[in-house]
């Protein structure tokens, strides 16, 4: 995946939901932190369900067989069977960010509905309730992995039933009333505090490593990717793609033409401004998140371009040679005018009955770069492999 530089607005946070501002940044976030997520989702669904089940226990011991003691249970048995619903739920869609959120928001609910039940059955004890409320409300906010959005509006949400119902149901006198509301939102105010840090936390750390880790694999220049990654990964990448669907892959070698006698007249600062531009025509005029650009040499770039056949990187040479020999480069009130020569190779794997045509791809497009230098420059070279 391309990534966006480290001053980029794709990476801020927004304040209140601790969410990438970018969509997609979120959106990949959430998918490298799904299996994580998962995990301790699981863990925290397992949790809560021995505990409802201990707490029926308790039910027993304390009030005994009473009027209320079926419908205690089976509350506390619907509560736990959601959470066993929600498991079954994240093993068959192990890979889904929605199904993730949806079963935390499941098992909130359920838990909240749950706690709301049992204080109207048992009003007499609604202090001990509002103990749980307070342990409930630090569950859903830091350890049921789920949207901070959601996690507010379930603990809230429960929260202010609760009130509601003691208000309506609880023995409870006026102060009683208010000094457990007030714990109850402060509860609320803290658990949404710790949780914002922690996601923010979650964020920048998330951040950081993709910056680290997307620097490793680009110049520094020119924001291409580099020849580390271009033979680590990218070729491998998109060589074993076309293989297996019978694809077209293409490879184009640019070349900036006198490039030494640019240096000369304009300085090392004029040569880093023409490979810059030069760098950002190639990935102006190529597929974002497609097509891959990489600086190979000093003044050398190469283009890999999956699905593409021969005569359509031969128009794309085409049109890049055109259009830098026609853009200016604007250098300390001076215009430096470049040119480039292109080798462009391609394999097309649907017709292709060698299956090891594609290991000269780069150094046939360099042959024929230099071919093209020796023609005269500022001209573009093409051959089909094998």
């Amino acid at each position: 995946m391309s990534l966006p530089p480290v001053e980029s607005d794709c990476w801020q946070v927004a304040p209140l939901s601790a969410e990438f501002r970018h969509g997609a940044t979120e959106r990949a976030f959430l998918g490298e932190q799904l299996a994580q997520t998962q995990r301790q989702l699981r863990l925290a669904l397992l949790f809560c369900a021995v505990f409802y089940l201990g707490f029926a226990v308790t039910d027993l011991a304390w009030i005994g067989a009473q009027q209320h003691t079926p419908a205690l249970l089976t509350v506390r048995a619907a509560v736990v069977l959601c959470g066993l619903g929600c498991l079954w739920l994240l093993r068959r869609r192990p890979r889904s960010i929605k199904v993730s959120r949806l079963a935390a928001s499941a098992a909130s609910v359920a838990g909240s509905a749950g706690i709301l039940l049992i204080a109207a059955l048992r009003p007499s004890e609604f202090l001990l309730h509002a103990i749980t409320m307070s342990i409930l409300v630090t569950v859903l906010y830091i350890y049921i992995p789920n949207r901070l959005l959601y996690a507010v509006a379930v603990a809230l949400g429960s929260t202010l039933g609760f009130i509601a119902l003691a208000w309506w149901r609880a023995p409870l006198s006026a102060v009683e009333l208010g000094t457990m509301a007030t714990l109850l939102l402060l509860a609320n105010v803290f658990g949404y505090v710790a949780a914002l840090r922690y996601q923010r936390l979650w964020r920048d750390e998330y951040a950081s490593r993709c910056v680290l880790r997307d620097q490793s694999i680009r110049d520094h220049l020119t924001g291409c990717y580099n020849r580390r990654h271009l033979h680590e990964q990218l070729l491998e990448n998109e060589l074993a793609r076309a293989q297996r669907y019978k694809l077209s892959l293409t490879v184009i070698m640019c070349d900036l033409d006198h490039f030494k006698a640019i240096n000369d007249n304009h300085g090392h600062h004029g040569g880093d401004a023409v490979l810059v531009m030069f760098a950002e025509l190639l990935r102006s005029m190529t597929r974002e998140g497609i097509d891959g650009v990489v600086r190979y040499g000093g003044e050398e770039f190469l283009l890999v371009l999956p699905e593409t056949d021969l005569r359509g990187g031969v128009l794309l040479a085409e049109r890049l040679r055109q259009a830098l020999a026609a853009t200016p480069i604007a250098h300390k009130q001076q215009l430096i005018r470049a040119t480039a020569s292109f080798g462009v190779a391609s394999v097309d794997f649907a017709s292709s009955a060698n299956p090891a045509a594609h290991h000269g791809m780069i150094a046939s497009a360099d042959n024929l770069l230099y071919a093209a230098k020796k023609a005269g420059r500022n001209q573009v070279c093409a051959l089909q492999l094998p």
